[in-house]
């Protein structure tokens, strides 16, 4: 008889409809983590403001997906799947409108928390969706689709950004999503499967209060490193060692109780450990690595935002070359013969970036964009996918949230490194202290008696900033070497989860249409 399961074939026409109703809402809350940055210096002048003040426009959105993160597990258990996606929407939509409607930075702030915590939802909640709708022996080939917006938000945002700033009004960067969370909320409601919610386990709402705030302090100490001159600082030093301890505190009590906000018990699976691993120094050094590039055409070559944003396309167009065959890959050959190669082309790519100089060709720079974007494609998606396709149907909702919360961790600690590393160099060539170095360095561009040495002094910050990028990067090749190197055909629980039977009846993939 012929096998007609949608594991057994390709992405069907039910399968595909929902990965488009997920991609919408990821499109829409990954843009709006890139296209605000384009737009700070016309907030500061419209709020009258300091640049450290607006900055909370983008930290406080990174800290609400940070912290809410970590209850979407539960909540895709206790609501469903389709009704958390569709309540995130509502959220972040809800957010977006008052944003636009702000009357001072504070009301600003205040809203884009908001939007932080239903676009926090959007891609754990919408990552569950996809994976237990395609099945073990698919996830590789819809994992790679739904890491396309994850690629072009950073190249798109801020696009889209600097030409409502310029074009229209600096409130339509958030009035721009109506019409996507509109189009999103109706198609969730219409194409999604429903799922049965599962209210059977009690919320662990201590380890909430110890691991959300956990989270929000250490980013938050770690983003005023740049700002505060250094580590030593009150306001850098104390926010650190209270996440610390309360990050801390909560693996200690997760071991313990029966339920917790994370299961801790997914990490005794070998290869999900491997994969969360890779994902963090990946997310460290390749989203820290992102952060840098506009700085750099903008400060070296004095290239405006919006061109400096449009630069960056032929990474995301080397990512949409690569993306969609890796992901066929490595449901067909592995993960491992997929990573390794993408991340030699990551560091060959990054490798021309540390060499830098003021007047380095731009054919030479797009060329190493066109590589890194080629590894990117090759990487993320299938190191992600790695960790989800050994699980049943039962823990994917809970993996999906642990690994969503290394990666925003991860890559929001990396940029903070990477920021810091650069002004520290910054500073150093320009004799200032830390907090003075960009500034000094911007100065010093702008005055035409210095704008030479200045730019090459600039760029040979940059150059060994993106050193270290690469060297984060060369470190993920350690735990990539022991992911999945066969075809994996069917998934199974982690140690210890559950019985037999009960594993069967997870394992098997989830019918669309029923």
């Amino acid at each position: 008889m012929t096998d007609s399961t949608p594991s057994a074939g390709k992405l069907d026409a039910g399968l595909l409809r929902v990965a488009a109703v997920v991609i919408i809402g990821a499109v829409m809350a990954i843009l709006d983590t890139t296209v605000v940055n384009v737009a700070l210096p016309v907030l500061t002048l419209e709020f009258h403001t300091s640049f450290d003040t607006i900055q909370w426009i983008a930290t406080g959105y990174m800290l609400a997906l940070a912290t809410v993160i970590p209850v979407t597990g539960w909540a895709s258990d206790r609501f469903g799947t389709k009704r958390l996606y569709m309540m995130a929407i509502v959220l972040f939509l809800a957010g977006s409108v008052l944003a636009g409607m702000a009357w001072n930075i504070e009301s600003l702030i205040i809203f884009r928390v908001l939007q932080g915590l239903g676009g926090g939802m959007l891609m754990p909640a919408g990552m569950t969706i996809l994976t237990k709708a395609a099945g073990p022996e698919r996830v590789g080939r819809v994992m790679s689709v739904l890491g396309v917006p994850m690629l072009l938000g950073p190249i798109g945002g801020p696009i889209l950004g600097g030409w409502l700033v310029d074009e229209v009004s600096w409130r339509w960067i958030f009035y721009i999503n109506v019409p996507i969370g509109v189009v999103a909320l109706v198609l969730a409601w219409r194409l999604l499967p429903a799922d049965d919610p599962q209210p059977a386990e009690r919320f662990d709402f201590l380890g909430m209060l110890m691991l959300s705030p956990g989270l929000a302090a250490l980013i938050f100490g770690v983003s005023k490193i740049p700002g505060a001159g250094g580590i030593s600082a009150t306001d850098v030093w104390l926010p650190i060692v209270a996440g610390v301890v309360l990050i801390a505190g909560f693996i200690v009590r997760a071991t313990k109780i029966a339920n917790p906000l994370i299961d801790l018990s997914l990490f005794g699976n070998r290869e999900f450990s491997i994969s969360v691993l890779a994902t963090a120094f990946f997310a460290m050094s390749f989203f820290g690595a992102m952060l840098l590039f506009p700085a750099y055409f903008s400060m070296v070559h004095g290239e405006p935002a919006l061109q400096s944003g449009l630069l960056l396309a032929p990474q995301g167009i080397g990512a949409m070359i690569t993306m969609p065959i890796a992901g066929m890959l490595a449901d067909k050959i592995g993960v491992r013969k997929v990573v390794l190669p993408g991340l030699a082309l990551i560091i060959a790519g990054m490798l021309v970036f540390t060499q830098v100089e003021a007047d380095t060709p731009y054919w030479q720079l797009l060329g190493a964009l066109g590589v890194l974007g080629l590894g990117m494609g090759a990487t993320m998606m299938p190191i992600m996918s790695a960790a989800l396709r050994t699980l049943t149907n039962r823990t994917v909702a809970r993996a999906t949230t642990s690994m969503n919360i290394v990666q925003q961790t991860a890559g929001a600690i990396g940029g903070a490194i990477m920021s810091i590393i650069l002004a520290g160099l910054l500073a150093g060539q320009f004799g200032v202290p830390t907090a003075q170095g960009q500034v000094a360095a911007s100065a010093a561009l702008m005055n035409p008696q210095t704008h030479n040495q200045a730019a090459v002094l600039v760029a040979d910050s940059f150059a060994s900033t993106f050193l270290w990028a690469l060297i984060l990067v060369a470190v993920c090749v350690v735990p990539a070497l022991f992911l999945p190197g066969a075809r994996q055909q069917v998934s199974s629980a982690p140690s210890g989860d559950g019985d037999q039977e009960d594993e069967n009846k997870d394992a098997k993939p989830v019918m669309l249409g029923h």
